[in-house]
């Protein structure tokens, strides 16, 4: 590598890694993720298991439904019909969390009931404070139970009601589908968010100062000092962006619960992590370069900002796409587009369906793009009208 490039990677490192506050925030959000989501997971686990810990009170509570409740881990006690009002009182101070009532031999009157007689059916009255969240979710879980039992007492045939699984898809597909929907776009952001946090302040930060123009009139030649400060900002962004990423993968199971909670990263190889590695390696620049041509034209730091402002849009919008397409792309030409076939190529890594020429084509396209883009980025380097506003 030329000693120009070198001499600017070196001095953009050294001003990025020499503030500690820099630094902070473009790998704390890392970690931040990984706090929030397993927090949020936490806390939804915590919300949607309290049914088993409620207190639930049952007046003319029948032995079927005492069966079903206890298989589902709901402890019931029994009331009298004299309590009635102070029980709906607990209920309304959030002392008691369910209050059921049954008619007269429940059981029996089900039994007898004639759906065709367009006599009212048996009613069970249950009764919760919707301020309460313990309340109700056993409110929802018991009338879930209900619902269950209702069905049962007309059951004329079972749907895979046997004691095998049903669903055949392995473990190493439900892990690609997940995956594969939620981290194009989440990898794309996270991209995104690490160059936009980087090179605005790198060429208009300098502009604002006044240092770009003693870095001008050095020896450096100019498209030196953009591939230099192209490639040093990369760096920077592809740890912002692993730092996120890493957060988000480790904690999407614990946000998910039960539904991702037997889902483990580990099932990708190397081969995987190494097409990834290749797809947001030429991603980076290519979203480092467009950010530093905004930054190129604009005066101050927040005009750099302003004017990514569209970027960032159609970076979520293109991240978008992974989660509604069915899969990656067959068709090799959609990895011919720029920041869409990164898109593709991600879902197919997480899917287990990449092409491996998709990869090759999307290398090469955000390859180019990027040399073009530098050679734009010199060229405005070499505009006084553009680098002084003259």
């Amino acid at each position: 590598m030329k000693s120009g490039i070198l001499t600017i990677m070196k001095k953009e490192l050294a001003r990025f890694f020499g503030d500690k506050r820099t630094v902070a925030g473009v790998l704390l959000p890392g970690v931040l993720i990984y706090v929030l989501y397993s927090f949020m997971g936490t806390a939804m686990g915590s919300v949607f298991g309290v049914a088993e810990d409620a207190s639930i009170q049952a007046v003319r509570l029948p032995q079927s439904i005492a069966a079903a409740a206890d298989s589902a881990g709901m402890a019931l006690t029994e009331g009298s019909e004299a309590d009635l009002p102070a029980a709906k009182a607990l209920v309304t101070e959030q002392e008691l969390d369910l209050l059921v009532v049954f008619p007269e031999a429940f059981d029996q009157a089900v039994a007898d009931y004639n759906v065709a007689s367009g006599e009212p059916a048996p009613l069970v009255e249950v009764y919760y404070n919707s301020v309460s969240t313990t309340s109700q979710s056993a409110y929802m879980t018991f009338t879930g139970l209900l619902d269950s039992y209702e069905s049962l007492l007309a059951n004329k045939f079972d749907v895979n009601a046997g004691e095998g699984g049903y669903d055949l898809a392995t473990a190493e597909d439900s892990t690609g589908a997940f995956f594969a929907m939620m981290m194009p776009m989440l990898l794309m952001i996270f991209l995104y968010s690490g160059c936009s946090a980087v090179a605005p302040e790198s060429i208009a930060g300098e502009k604002e100062r006044g240092t770009i123009a003693t870095m001008l009139v050095t020896p450096i030649r100019r498209s030196d000092i953009a591939v230099g400060k192209i490639l040093a900002l990369a760096v920077i962004t592809v740890l912002s962006g692993a730092s996120s990423a890493l957060g988000t993968i480790l904690a999407l199971p614990k946000l998910m619960g039960g539904a991702a909670g037997e889902m483990d990263a580990a099932i990708y190889g190397i081969r995987e992590y190494l097409l990834l590695a290749a797809v947001i390696l030429s991603t980076v620049l290519l979203l480092v370069t467009l950010v530093a041509l905004l930054s190129a034209f604009a005066r101050t730091v927040k005009e750099a900002q302003s004017y990514a402002v569209p970027l960032m849009i159609l970076v979520m919008v293109l991240g978008i796409t992974g989660m509604f397409g069915g899969g990656a792309s067959q068709n090799l030409a959609m990895y011919a587009i720029p920041l869409y076939n990164s898109v593709q190529c991600i879902v197919g890594i997480f899917s287990f369906s990449v092409l491996g020429s998709g990869v090759a084509v999307t290398a090469a396209v955000n390859g180019a793009a990027t040399l073009l883009g530098v050679f734009i980025l010199t060229r405005m380097f070499n505009s006084e009208k553009i680098i002084f506003g003259r």
